[in-house]
């Protein structure tokens, strides 16, 4: 890591053109922890659908997560079923923790150019939340699971449709995720990448697949704080 910066340099985004943002952990802080509830339906989902008890049923759901990119593609594949029920289902949450970021807003207007949201969960969820935090109208646009046909993120051909359909040159582009293996297709591409980890990484308790290891050359960037990093663009 010892190449990944934590402070935002003006200099290295004055070709960006193309802001590309994650959701879920990315677009509101880790801490927050709107995806517990999404969590805690999506293990419910699979206990329900297989007869399962709680835990074996969240073991499972983790192993299809790591395997596949998202819980859905591993229950689509095994076990064929509805994605528009399962989307239903995972995002029928309180929005509630989600308060208007006014600064967060200004910063992401005040970026040049267009920006998109690039989430593996759906439009519906993508726009309450964003719509909760008071930044939706900043975002030209929505590319969600289902304009993927469903193939989540990291899948390289789902960075290359939604490059494709939004004409985005990654050489002028930059791209926010809470995932470091989100990131690695995007730096590939020559994009500038951008981790989000939670403010207290230390005490925070995430999955072993979210955490950096030593040999993350594919992060630009890490930081804690959205709203400051991209207010230092400006």
């Amino acid at each position: 890591m010892s190449k990944t910066k934590t402070l935002s340099e003006p200099s290295d985004f004055s070709n960006i053109r193309d802001w590309v943002f994650d959701l879920d952990n990315t677009l509101y802080p880790h801490h927050v922890d709107l995806f517990a509830q999404i969590d805690k339906n999506m293990t419910a989902y699979v206990s329900t659908l297989l007869q399962m008890e709680r835990d074996e049923a969240r073991k499972l759901q983790k192993q299809y997560y790591h395997d596949h990119g998202t819980t859905l593609q591993g229950l689509m594949i095994h076990h064929k079923i509805d994605p528009n029920d399962f989307l239903e289902k995972a995002h029928a949450i309180d929005y509630s923790a989600l308060t208007p970021q006014p600064e967060l807003a200004a910063a992401i207007k005040a970026l040049p150019g267009r920006k998109f949201i690039f989430t593996n969960g759906s439009v519906k969820h993508a726009q309450a939340a964003a719509g909760a935090l008071g930044i939706l109208d900043n975002f030209d646009d929505i590319f969600d699971i289902v304009a993927a046909d469903y193939v989540p993120k990291p899948a390289g051909s789902t960075y290359d449709k939604f490059m494709s359909l939004n004409r985005v040159d990654t050489k002028n582009a930059a791209m926010f995720e809470d995932l470091p293996r989100n990131l690695t297709v995007p730096k590939a591409l020559g994009m500038k990448t951008v981790l989000l980890v939670p403010q207290n990484l230390e005490t925070t308790v995430i999955e072993w697949w979210e955490r950096t290891t030593g040999d993350d050359d594919h992060i630009d960037y890490v930081t804690d704080d959205l709203t400051a990093f991209l207010k230092a663009l400006a």
